[in-house]
């Protein structure tokens, strides 16, 4: 009786797993990636029956830490003194590559490294889910956002060809990002680039990751020498605000002509947009220019352009001070 039930359990767990799979939706991939790409079924399903299906995935992509954590728990995890001497480390271990791609590119030495930093600890921290694994589980696991992780997995298996990657061991976050930037496939095979004019390699090569982040950033318009942030003081009450968006809409003194003011002397008038960030009970007030909005082109949150900026800021001094 006891074999029965453990037999029982056995193929249960089987098949809840097996459904948590859809496999219309993975017969349907393999069918549309071989007639594309030239490859036969055969291959490509030989190669998604070695992915595995992963629940704590789902679990973590349906609660994000941006979703649920203040500004001030959230900048605690990489405004470290830790994080800030390896920043120090990483960036004069790298000097004569970070000072060419800089000026290649226009994009500010301290954005490029605070973006380093805070996706992957300057290289500790690369993700501890294999790529294949990952996109397989949103692709066809993830109804919410299946069709751009299974667009995610096709770039993969192109790129995992085009670059000599193995397909079965590359790791990365538990949504597929990989390498010392975090660099989705698509955004691999988009904005990567090779410091040294051979292959992009952004899973072993920190001199390509700060060539690839930069020419992210400069597609997206980085504005050279212009400002990101400066905290926003008021000076008086002003009542309700329109909503705020990321993209800066208004003009910096449309901000001050009611007593908006920035802590910083600001030249021009750029554009900008207010930035509210939840502090324990208090508020934080910052502008966000032009650049503060590039910076959220990498990720779409506040807090991640934030604490880029002010990592990449503390690294920067300290590098200076020396």
């Amino acid at each position: 009786m006891r074999i029965l039930t453990l037999t029982a359990l056995l193929f249960l767990s089987f098949f809840t797993l097996s459904a948590q799979v859809d496999k219309t939706a993975v017969e349907a991939f393999i069918t549309s990636f071989a007639k594309e790409h030239n490859k036969t079924e055969a291959e490509i399903r030989a190669i998604l029956d070695g992915a595995t299906y992963k629940q704590d995935i789902i679990d973590k992509i349906s609660k994000p830490a941006e979703g649920t954590m203040t500004w001030e728990r959230y900048r605690k995890i990489f405004m470290t003194d830790e994080r800030i001497e390896a920043g120090v480390k990483f960036w004069n271990e790298h000097k004569e590559a970070l000072e060419k791609i800089s000026d290649d590119t226009g994009v500010a030495k301290e954005v490029i490294i605070g973006i380093i930093g805070v996706e992957t600890y300057f290289g500790r921290i690369k993700g501890s889910y294999k790529v294949l694994d990952a996109l397989y589980t949103l692709g066809f696991g993830y109804p919410k956002r299946g069709k751009f992780f299974r667009s995610e997995l096709e770039k993969y298996l192109i790129l995992a060809e085009t670059e000599g990657l193995d397909i079965y061991s590359v790791q990365g976050s538990y949504a597929g990002a990989m390498g010392y930037s975090q660099f989705m496939p698509s955004s691999y095979i988009a904005y990567a680039k090779s410091y040294d004019e051979g292959t992009a390699n952004l899973i072993d090569s920190p001199e390509d990751a700060m060539a690839s982040v930069a020419n992210y950033i400069k597609v997206h318009r980085w504005q050279t020498g212009a400002p990101v942030t400066t905290k926003a003081i008021f000076k008086r009450d002003v009542g309700k605000l329109n909503k705020q968006v990321l993209r800066p809409k208004n003009n910096l003194s449309d901000y001050t002509a009611i007593d908006i003011m920035p802590e910083e002397k600001i030249e021009g008038n750029p554009k900008a947009t207010l930035i509210i960030l939840e502090s324990g009970e208090e508020k934080e007030h910052w502008f966000g220019f032009y650049n503060f909005y590039v910076i959220t082109r990498y990720n779409h949150s506040k807090m991640y352009a934030m604490a880029v900026h002010q990592l990449g800021q503390a690294i920067k001094a300290k590098v200076e001070a020396q």
